[in-house]
C-alpha cells in the first residue's frame, strides 16, 4: 500500500500577508557585511563546493561578481582584530555563499511550519481561548509540580498522544457515522495507507504563511531583545555604580544563602504557585483587571518600594574610593666611552636594569627603550598620576630585591649601579667579598674594575584610565 502525502505543518490561523519589497535595504546591508577577503574566500569555496546542486545561472554570475567587488585585503589583519571562532577555517562548515545561503532558506522555510503551528497553539493555550484546554494544562502542571518524577513521563505521554494515536488513526480511520452502528472497531487489517509529511512546495501559499510568521518572528525576537537589554542593562553594567553595587549586594548573599539553605525551601509549592499565577495571569479578566488598577493600586507601592530603596544605596554604598594607582619604573643606561677611563654617555631609557646576568645581555642583544626621557609613556590602560620622575634613591634595596650580582652601588650621590669586570688572571672560583668602593658598596672577586655600563632607577605614580563608551560597547551574534 502506497505512502499517502499528508498537507505540511503550516499555520493558517491567520491570512496571509502581502510580499514587500526590500530591494534597496538588502543591498544595504549586504554592502555592508561583504567587505574582506575572508569573506571572499568563502564564497569561493562554498561556490565550487556545491556546484553540483543545480545552482542557476543567476545564482553563478552573482557569486563572480561578488567575489569581483569584495576587496582583496584582509581587514582582520589591518585591524588586528581577533580571529572568527565561527568561521569556517576553524571549523568543518561550508563558508558563506549566496546560492547555498538561498538553498538553505527554501529549505528552511519549507519545513519551519511545525515550530509555528506550535507557537499558536501554545498562545491560544496560555490566553484562555479555550478554558478546557487551558484547565487541563493547570491539573497537568499540578500533578507534575507536587509529583517531580512525572517529569520523566511526560515526553513518552506526548510522544503517544501526539503522535503514535493519530498516526495509528491514519491507517485505521473510522467508518462513516451511521445510525445503526455508533461503536468504533480496531480490529482487522489497515485501510488507509500511512501518512508522510512534505515540506511545504515553494511559491504556494503554505510557504509564504511561513515566511510570514518567520518575518513576525524575527520582529518578535527582536523587540524582546531590546526589552530585556532595556531593563536589565541600567542593573546590571554599572552606569549607575550605587544601583549595580546593591543589585550584586544582592546577588552574593542570594547564592550563598540559597547554598547552604536551598534544600529547607518547599520546592514543591512554589513550583506550584508559580505555574498557577503565571498561567492565571494570561486569563483577559485578570490582565484587564491589573491594567485598570495598576494606577490606583500599584503605582503608589512602586514609588514607596523605589524610595525606600534610594534612601537605603545613598546610606550603606559608598563608591568614594580613589581610583587604582602603582608605581612603575624606567632604568636610565649610560654606556663608557673611549675605555675605563671614558666619559659616561646618555645611551637609552629602557624597562630593563639591563644587568651583567640578563637574559638581553648574555644573549648579547642591544638593550631596547627610548633615547628620550619625554618619549616613556605610560602603560595601556594607564595615565600619569604624577608631574615628573622622581629618582629612587634606594638603589641598594632594588639590586637585592633582583638579585643582581656583579655590580658597585653607590648610596649617596646620583645613586648609579655600575657594572664591574673581573682581571683576566682572576680564577673562576675565587672567594666574593663585599667591599667598600668610594660611597657605596660592591660584590666582585676582590680584583675588579669598573665596566662599560650603569644604570639608576626612576620611579612614577600611574593610575587608571577612563575608558571611553564608544571602546567599551559589546556586539551580540
Amino acid at each position: 500500500m502506497d505512502e499517502s502525502t499528508a498537507e505540511p505543518f503550516v499555520n493558517r490561523e491567520d491570512s496571509t500577508s502581502g510580499v514587500l519589497s526590500a530591494g534597496s535595504a538588502s543591498k544595504r546591508r549586504l554592502k555592508e557585511k561583504l567587505s574582506n577577503s575572508k569573506l571572499k574566500e568563502k564564497i569561493q569555496n562554498g561556490a565550487n563546493s556545491r556546484t553540483e546542486t543545480g545552482f542557476s545561472l543567476q545564482d553563478r554570475l552573482l557569486t563572480k561578481l561578488l567575489q569581483q567587488v569584495i576587496p582583496s585585503e584582509n581587514i582582520e589583519d589591518v585591524l588586528d582584530l581577533p580571529p572568527d571562532k565561527r568561521s569556517s577555517k576553524y571549523i568543518g562548515r561550508p563558508g558563506f555563499s549566496i546560492p547555498l545561503m538561498s538553498t538553505n532558506f527554501r529549505r528552511f522555510n519549507s519545513r519551519i511550519g511545525i515550530v509555528f503551528v506550535f507557537q499558536t497553539r501554545l498562545i491560544r493555550l496560555l490566553t484562555w481561548r479555550n478554558p478546557t484546554h487551558t484547565i487541563s494544562l493547570l491539573a497537568v502542571c499540578t500533578f507534575v509540580c507536587l509529583n517531580p518524577y512525572l517529569l520523566a513521563v511526560l515526553p513518552l505521554a506526548a510522544a503517544l498522544i501526539f503522535i503514535m494515536v493519530p498516526a495509528y488513526l491514519v491507517r485505521h480511520p473510522p467508518p462513516p457515522p451511521t445510525r445503526s452502528q455508533n461503536t468504533y472497531s480496531l480490529n482487522g487489517p489497515p485501510l488507509a495507507p500511512p501518512r508522510s509529511i512534505k515540506p511545504a512546495p515553494e511559491m504556494s501559499k503554505d510557504f509564504f504563511r511561513n515566511m510570514r510568521d518567520l518575518q513576525n518572528s524575527m520582529d518578535d525576537f527582536s523587540t524582546l531583545h531590546d526589552t530585556v537589554l532595556k531593563v536589565i542593562t541600567p542593573f546590571t553594567n554599572f552606569s549607575n555604580e550605587a544601583l549595580s553595587s546593591t543589585v550584586f549586594i544582592f546577588l552574593f548573599v542570594t547564592t550563598c544563602t540559597l547554598f547552604i539553605a536551598s534544600y529547607l525551601l518547599p520546592w514543591r509549592l512554589m513550583s506550584l504557585l508559580f505555574c498557577w499565577t503565571s498561567i492565571t495571569l494570561g486569563h483577559p479578566s485578570v490582565r484587564g483587571f491589573i491594567l485598570h488598577n495598576r494606577e490606583s493600586h500599584l503605582r503608589p507601592h512602586e514609588r514607596r518600594a523605589q524610595s525606600l530603596l534610594d534612601s537605603w544605596i545613598a546610606r550603606d554604598i559608598i563608591l568614594d574610593a580613589p581610583p587604582e594607582s602603582r608605581e612603575v619604573e624606567i632604568f636610565e643606561l649610560q654606556k663608557r666611552r673611549g675605555g675605563r677611563n671614558g666619559e659616561w654617555e646618555s645611551w637609552i631609557f629602557s624597562h630593563n636594569p639591563y644587568d651583567p646576568l640578563s637574559p638581553q645581555r648574555i644573549a648579547g642583544e642591544r638593550p631596547k627603550g627610548t633615547r628620550f626621557f619625554e618619549d616613556v609613556c605610560a602603560p595601556r590602560g594607564w595615565e600619569w598620576g604624577d608631574k615628573k620622575w622622581i629618582l629612587d634613591l634606594g638603589s641598594r634595596e632594588w639590586v637585592e630585591e633582583r638579585m643582581v650580582q656583579g655590580v658597585e652601588v653607590e648610596l649617596e650621590g646620583e645613586r648609579w649601579v655600575t657594572d664591574l669586570v673581573a682581571d683576566h688572571d682572576s680564577t673562576s672560583n675565587a672567594t666574593k667579598a663585599i667591599k667598600n668602593v668610594g660611597a657605596g658598596w660592591a660584590e666582585g672577586s676582590g680584583r675588579d674594575a669598573v665596566g662599560e655600563w650603569r644604570r639608576r632607577r626612576w620611579i612614577r605614580m600611574v593610575r587608571r584610565k577612563g575608558v571611553s563608551s564608544s571602546n567599551n560597547s559589546t556586539k551580540i551574534g
